[in-house]
């Protein structure tokens, strides 16, 4: 059965009807100003925590000092002042799967950073990365899906403020917010632009009210520090996480064994700011070998690259196969074997394990087809786009290669 959004009957908890006011809150230092500051003097800020309600949406993939400080210093503030927190995320990879409530306490000792499901379970089972170019879809599918699942029946259609925490350097977020917003009676709020509180001055504000410096919040697999400008700082935090670090490693190299052009960073891996000469570099590196001591696959891929009726670039279409499971040196060498004696080209890491076969390549210009066969750690499951198949023969004239590999 599908999980909706519900209410505990808790004592002294109100219900969805009583709501006037969501506060959206994403755990880093925006947003946690913003709550910090408004909790002091509510009434100043024109809030009534009786009848608000601060959501939280777990991706599953936050950093562990940001969980403490929360912890810390937020939940004992939240639970002194009595206000309301909804801890949500999705329960499936399908819409229809619906929504979780981890918690929803005007007492919350807890924070709730994973739910049945995670962005990092649904990369990893296609094995794939979050992709730099276009919206932040992962952020939307996770975060603001989920949100609004909640609270557009929790308000049924009556008039209600959505404050989000976008700073003074974001103001052009505010416009976008407001194009997206759907929801039946909502008014988007936008204090900390309103106050002129760009990111240093949320982050003066935290160090001056708890003392500590309050980190970003992000999954620990983002690609966009790079373009935020903060790789160096993300670099640091994996340095002092060896284990996310080496996990991360692997979400990356599994995603490149099936598809090369699936880096992290746009043209640049993560696997290559590592340097092993350096200590805190080579514990990275040492948490990736291990995190690949695991069962490995081989795997059969084709990509489709087609275009529309209009001549306009349709979404890749993909066809991913296990072929067989086994250790990484014994796939390895049975799959380079196979190939050179039918001498289809072939790749080898021995570094990492991983061998790729390529029996076709895709050309520069669409369409065109991709195929190959490559081993990689066996978390990514069997997965075909609707139609693939006849679009394949369609584009090839039924040509797919059977290698004699199980």
């Amino acid at each position: 059965m599908p999980r909706t959004a519900y209410t505990p009957s808790l004592p002294g908890l109100s219900t969805t009807g009583d709501l006037d006011t969501v506060i959206n809150w994403g755990l880093g230092a925006d947003s946690t100003a913003y709550l910090a500051q408004m909790i002091t003097a509510p009434d100043v800020h024109g809030i009534d925590l009786e009848r608000t309600a601060v959501l939280y949406m777990a991706t599953g993939s936050e950093w562990p000092e940001t969980r403490l400080l929360v912890e810390d210093f937020i939940l004992p503030l939240l639970r002194e002042h009595g206000v309301r927190f909804v801890q949500l995320s999705r329960s499936g990879h399908l819409k229809a799967d619906g929504i979780t409530v981890l918690d929803d306490s005007r007492h919350p000792e807890t924070l709730f950073a994973r739910g049945p499901w995670t962005l990092w379970d649904e990369l990893e089972s296609v094995g794939t990365v979050p992709q730099q170019a276009g919206t932040r879809k992962c952020s939307l599918r996770a975060k603001g899906d989920v949100g609004d699942r909640w609270i557009a029946p929790a308000m049924g259609g009556r008039p209600f403020r959505q404050v989000m925490g976008f700073n003074a350097d974001e103001a052009g977020r505010r416009f976008t917010d407001i194009i997206a917003s759907k929801i039946p009676g909502r008014t988007g709020v936008y204090p900390l632009i309103d106050w002129g509180w760009n990111r240093q001055q949320c982050e003066d504000y935290l160090w001056k009210r708890f003392g500590v410096h309050w980190p970003k919040s992000y999954c620990t697999f983002c690609c966009f520090p790079v373009s935020m400008g903060a790789l160096p700082a993300h670099l640091e935090r994996m340095r002092s996480h060896p284990d996310i670090a080496g996990e991360v490693l692997r979400l990356e190299y599994t995603a490149m064994s099936l598809n090369p052009k699936a880096k992290l960073y746009g043209k640049r891996t993560l696997l290559e700011f590592f340097d092993p000469s350096r200590p805190r570099d080579r514990a990275c590196l040492e948490a990736f070998k291990r995190e690949l001591d695991m069962p490995w696959a081989l795997y059969h891929v084709r990509r489709l690259f087609l275009l529309s009726a209009s001549g306009e670039r349709r979404p890749v279409m993909r066809s991913t196969e296990r072929v067989d499971l086994g250790r990484a040196r014994q796939l390895g060498q049975r799959l380079i074997s196979v190939s050179e004696r039918h001498g289809i080209e072939v790749e080898h890491d021995p570094a990492y394990g991983r061998a790729r076969s390529w029996v076709r390549r895709r050309r520069e210009t669409w369409p065109m087809a991709e195929e190959l066969f490559t081993t990689a750690p066996a978390r990514v499951i069997n997965k075909q786009d609707k139609n693939f198949e006849p679009a394949w023969d369609a584009l090839i004239s039924g040509s797919t290669t059977q290698l004699p590999l199980t």
